[in-house]
C-alpha cells in the first residue's frame, strides 16, 4: 500500500533516469528493489526491518519531495509540517520551499537529539519550535527542560512544544538508568504548561512485543500503571493549565 504523502516523496526519489533502484511500501514496511530494508535486524530489542532510516535524498530530490508533500497536504489545514526529526540540514532552504507553495502552513523543526535547541537563525524563521529538551543524563530533567523551554519562549516570542519529553517510560533512549517513575514525567509536563509551553507527548521507543508497548502500539491507560497515571493527568489538562491558557481560550 502506498499512502499519497509517502508515495509522492518516493516517486520523486526514484524518478532520476540514472537510478535503477525502486522504493515501495508493503503494509507498514519500506522495500528497496522488492526487499525490506534492514531485513531481520534489531537495535536494543527494537525491530528495524522495513524502516526507512538510511534513505537520504540529494538536495534537488529533497526539494522536489518537499514540494510534492506540501501539495498533498494543502487540503488538510489542521496539520503542521515538521521538516526534520532530530536533525537539521538545509532547513531554511526547505522552509522557503514549503512557504512558496503554501504560505499559511505552520512549519517547525526538531533540530537534534536531547538538549539540542536549534540555531538562532532557524528558530527566528520557524513558525513555532519543537526541540527535544534535555533528558535524564543531564540530571533532574523536570527542572532542566522547563528552563530550556522558558529560555526559548523569552528569546523568540513564539510557541514552543517540548517534543518527546524525557522518555521516562523506559530506561532506553534517554530514559533513567534506575526505576522509572510517572511522577518525573508529570512534573515536567506541568512545569512546561505553567510557562505557557506545550507538550508533544511520548512514553516509549521500543518495538512491538516489548513490555513497554501495548499490542496496538498506541499509549493505552489500561496497559500498565505508568501509562494510566500520566495519561490521566494529561486528560485533566484544563484543570492544571495556568489561568493564562484559559484566558486565551475565552478570547
Amino acid at each position: 500500500m502506498r499512502t499519497p504523502l509517502v508515495a509522492a516523496a518516493l516517486d520523486v526519489a526514484a524518478e532520476s533516469p540514472h537510478r535503477k533502484t525502486t522504493v515501495s511500501i508493503q503494509g507498514q514496511s519500506f522495500l528497496i528493489n522488492g526487499r525490506p530494508t534492514c531485513a531481520g535486524r534489531q537495535i536494543n530489542g527494537m525491530k528495524i526491518e522495513g524502516l526507512a532510516s538510511g534513505i537520504k535524498l540529494g538536495a534537488a530530490e529533497a526539494e522536489r519531495a518537499v514540494v510534492a508533500l506540501t501539495r498533498e497536504l494543502r487540503p488538510h489545514r489542521n496539520l503542521t509540517f515538521q521538516i526534520w526529526n532530530e536533525y537539521s540540514e538545509r532547513t531554511l532552504e526547505l522552509l522557503k520551499v514549503i512557504k512558496a507553495k503554501d504560505p499559511s502552513r505552520l512549519v517547525t523543526n526538531s533540530p537534534g537529539f536531547s538538549g539540542v535547541l536549534g540555531s538562532d537563525e532557524e528558530n527566528r524563521a520557524l513558525d513555532y519550535l519543537t526541540p527535544h529538551t534535555s533528558r535524564q543524563k543531564k540530571g533532574r530533567h523536570w527542572e532542566i527542560a522547563p528552563r530550556e523551554i522558558a529560555g526559548l519562549l523569552a528569546k523568540f516570542k513564539k510557541p514552543v512544544a517540548d517534543d518527546e519529553p524525557a522518555r521516562c517510560g523506559t530506561s532506553q533512549f534517554g530514559g533513567p538508568k534506575g526505576p522509572t517513575s510517572p511522577n518525573d514525567h508529570i512534573l515536567q509536563i506541568w512545569q512546561v504548561w505553567q510557562l505557557g509551553g506545550y507538550i508533544h507527548h511520548d512514553m516509549f521507543q521500543t518495538g512491538y512485543g516489548s513490555p513497554a508497548v501495548p499490542p496496538s502500539g498506541v499509549p493505552d491507560p489500561e496497559f500498565n500503571p505508568y501509562h494510566r497515571q500520566v495519561l490521566e493527568f494529561i486528560a485533566q489538562s484544563e484543570r492544571y493549565w495556568p489561568t493564562s491558557f484559559e484566558e486565551k481560550k475565552a478570547r
